[in-house]
């Protein structure tokens, strides 16, 4: 496997979910990434530790996945200058809505990436990590505009499938 250069935090294992797609979209990139439960509440100073070491053990980009007060994004940032990305978890009693103001309601001079929630978001912050990685990797920036152009691919896919479906069923004369 690839050197972890991105470090994937999770306030809770419960959050598992909402990373596997980041892990997913790691894996098909071959880019390196080493997952942890840390909590900003349960375990700071583990986190603060953790934040503070990771750009000397390599990492580039720092994931965090938290719900409710969400701080995690936050605390990891303060201890470190790496880029840091929020996914917000969607958690009771407010789906969520708590964690996205915690991470983009970040102070002046600690700022915190935040992609879309849920498990949209851990497919979106892998993607954004990468995006990160590839300023420096022309072979990663490349694997990235084909992943986009399968995209694409896709989508024009199935839109002639539904021109066809329609026409077929006779809603277009």
């Amino acid at each position: 496997m690839a050197k972890e250069v991105v470090a994937v935090l999770m306030g809770s294992k419960s959050d598992f979910p909402v990373l596997e797609g980041a892990f997913k979209i790691f894996k098909e990139f071959g880019v390196g990434f080493k997952a942890r439960v840390l909590s900003a509440h349960r375990t700071p100073e583990e986190a603060a530790k953790f934040a503070a070491d990771a750009e000397g053990a390599g990492f580039r980009v720092i994931l965090c996945a938290a719900g409710m007060a969400a701080h995690l994004g936050g605390v990891v940032a303060a201890h470190t200058t790496l880029p840091v990305v929020g996914i917000p978890v969607a958690s009771e009693p407010f789906h969520g809505m708590d964690a996205l103001f915690s991470f983009v309601q970040m102070p002046p001079g600690i700022p915190v990436a935040t992609v879309t929630a849920g498990k949209a978001g851990g497919r979106n912050a892998a993607l954004y990590a990468i995006e990160i990685l590839a300023l420096g990797d022309p072979g990663l920036a490349e694997k990235l505009k084909a992943y986009r152009r399968k995209q694409a691919e896709q989508v024009l896919a199935a839109d002639a499938e539904l021109q066809q479906d329609l026409e077929d069923a006779g809603y277009y004369r």
